[in-house]
Parts: structure tokens; sequence; C-alpha cells
């Protein structure tokens, strides 16, 4: 027995030790079995088989009720399941502090205001503390005693408080976990504008050089140029303002 449980609580299992009656034969006769009972009233697991099925062969010794498939309707109606000797939940809910079996001290309804319950937890346990501080200080008990000490009454009901308070914590994980996302997604849509912002100044700051570049070609374009300098011949390498305007353009 302690060998299967530790098998089904294995993070790699084995399959059942009944696997091996999953066969063909096996579930033919489970067909033939309910095809010849469908008339009676009676659960399949109340009738002897081998007297329904005495003209077929191999018939197991063992109740062919366990090829049946699990209802999925009692798993529906009980709300878990076990599977590899753990306990899973049809709906994944939190269990309250009562479920476990805890003494809860606020109230079972998320929709209720606990805020005053959980301050007279916290106040009981402050008063607690201090009870349990002047139970430590007085003189231990005789030795006939058969009593409980009263500083071990307090540090129970410190432990009870205790569960109070942290179950209560849990309960507010889902919230907890909804304003993180949600401040998560407002810091990342803060970091898209500041980068919009920037692309943009960029921009426009780069328009404004290539407003100057262009304002000044134009300008040196429609001014004469003055100077005594000889006239070169033009070799077809010479840069002149209108190469220089194309470019800007192209920019």
């Amino acid at each position: 027995m302690e060998e299967e449980e530790a098998e089904l609580r294995n993070p790699f299992p084995s399959p059942p030790s009944h696997y091996t009656n999953c066969t063909s034969h096996n579930l033919k006769l489970l067909a033939l079995l309910k095809e010849r009972t469908a008339d009676q009233s009676i659960d399949l697991a109340d009738i002897n088989q081998h007297q329904v099925l005495v003209d077929q062969t191999d018939v197991p010794p063992w109740p062919l009720v366990q090829l049946e498939k699990p209802r999925v309707d009692w798993i529906l109606e009980e709300g878990q399941y076990n599977v590899f000797g753990d306990t899973w939940f049809v709906k994944e809910t939190i269990p309250s502090l009562a479920e476990l079996g805890g003494h809860q001290l606020y109230p079972a309804d998320p929709s209720a205001d606990r805020r005053p319950a959980l301050l007279a937890v916290l106040h009981s346990l402050l008063v607690t503390y201090s009870n349990l501080t002047d139970a430590l200080l007085l003189p231990p008990p005789a030795p006939t005693a058969t009593a409980p000490p009263e500083w071990q009454r307090h540090v129970e009901w410190i432990t009870v408080l205790a569960q109070n308070i942290m179950a209560a914590a849990n309960d507010l994980r889902p919230v907890q976990a909804r304003g993180n996302l949600e401040l998560m997604m407002q810091r990342q849509l803060e970091l898209r504008k500041e980068e919009t912002k920037a692309i943009h100044l960029q921009c426009d700051a780069l328009e404004t050089q290539l407003a100057n570049l262009r304002s000044t070609a134009e300008q040196k374009d429609t001014t004469p140029n003055k100077s005594a300098i000889p006239p070169r011949h033009n070799t077809g390498n010479t840069l002149t303002y209108e190469d220089v305007w194309r470019w800007v353009e192209q920019v």
C-alpha cells in the first residue's frame, strides 16, 4: 500500500495496475453484459456477470463494471476529482479558511466589508500578545498541576488570529495581481508615449535643419556672384547649387 501511494505521488507515475484489464475482449464482454441486462433495472455491480455471460469464454473474475468510464455528471456534482492521488477542483477556487478546517473570524462572502472584522482581529492580536508577555513572567506551575499553562492558551489564540490574517491576505491575491497588471500596462503606455514624443522631437529638429538648408540654398541661388574670380571650365564634376538643392529635396 505504501509503494502504491509513493507511485501515485511520483512526478511521472506509471499507469494504474489494472490497465492490463482494458483489452478488446473484456470491453466486448462489458458491452454484451450491458446489452443483456438493458431491460433490468438493476445496477451492473449487483448482477452476477458469470451467470449472464455463461456462454462466453474467458470471463474475468473481477467485475467488468471497473471498465466503465468515469461519470462526468458525478464529477460535476461533487466539484472535484482525483488524479494520481491528488484532488483537483473542477472550478479553480481559493478555499476559504473554514473549508480548510480553520476557525474563520471574518465574513466568507468576498463582497462583504471585511475591514471591521479584520480590525477586530488585529486588536485582539495585540491584546493577546500583551497578555502573553504577562503570562511569561508568571512563576512556573507546580509539578502536580494538570491544567495547561496560561501562555499556551494565548499562543493557540495568536495562531488562530494569524491564520485569519494570512487567509484574508491570500483572498486579495487576485486583486493584487490585477492591480500589478494595470500598473505594468500603464507604465508600458507611458514608455510608448515618451518614445513617440522623442521621435517627434527629432523629426521636428530634422525638418528645421532641412528648412534652413533649403532657405540658404535659395538665397545663394538668387544672389549674383560679384567676386572677381576667373571663370572655370565645367569639367562635369563641379558641384552647383542645383545639385545641392536636389540633394536637400531628396533628404
